[in-house]
């Protein structure tokens, strides 16, 4: 489903990707360790569409993203990556079913249809009693549900996650490990997930290690 080929990048005149290649099936949940500065984050980035590398190639669903224009690289985006990061990025000044109904709205879907869809999301993720606060009356642990509903509200192929518990105490972290695993199963969403924990890391089908720029 995800093929990359000796992809580099650099920032700067640090070499960051020193020539990684990997491939993914579809369904499969990742996990993706290793030490702080590895480029872990700017392969996800680079998967993520979210950044370009400065050479190699990356094919999802037998597309090459090189070859998208950057509005359809945009539209692409929305459609088939969800994204949960470890600070939650959530809009303050918006509701949590606010929030969760953005990328619908982006991508056309009608209000009406949207909320709906968010309104499921939010009751499977125990949040049903929360829709009308907003991130700073939510818990950690509510906030960063909140923002995987987001990451799902397009029924996206691929959910990316950069440290996604980082910012969580402990029982909260499980918890969203768990919902994590769950959701892959359920809805058969291929899973890359960035984690420093390994108890976490040990859960998914496969572990990729990185260090100093490649996949070890």
């Amino acid at each position: 489903m995800i093929k990359a080929n000796n992809l580099y990048y650099s920032y700067k005149d640090v070499e960051v990707l020193k020539g990684i290649s990997l491939d993914i099936k579809k369904g499969e949940f990742v996990s993706i360790t290793g030490p702080s500065g590895a480029g872990k984050t700017t392969l996800l980035h680079l998967l993520g569409t979210l950044d370009k590398a400065k050479s190699g190639s990356i094919k999802i669903n037998n597309i090459d993203l090189n070859n998208l224009s950057d509005i359809d690289l945009s539209k692409f985006r929305n459609n088939e990556i969800g994204f949960v990061f470890q600070f939650h990025n959530l809009l303050v000044e918006f509701n949590a079913l606010e929030n969760v109904i953005l990328p619908a709205l982006i991508k056309g879907l009608n209000k009406k249809d949207a909320e709906k869809k968010a309104l499921e999301l939010l009751e499977i993720l125990g949040l049903s009693n929360r829709i009308n606060h907003k991130p700073d009356e939510l818990s950690g642990g509510e906030q960063q549900r909140v923002a995987v509903a987001r990451a799902l509200i397009n029924s996206p192929s691929i959910i990316l996650a950069d440290e996604p518990s980082g910012n969580l105490d402990s029982k909260n972290a499980e918890e969203l490990h768990n919902l994590f695993i769950k959701l892959n199963k359920e809805f058969n969403q291929t899973f890359i997930v960035i984690t420093h924990n390994n108890k976490f890391a040990k859960l998914a089908n496969r572990i990729l290690k990185m260090q100093d720029g490649k996949i070890i």
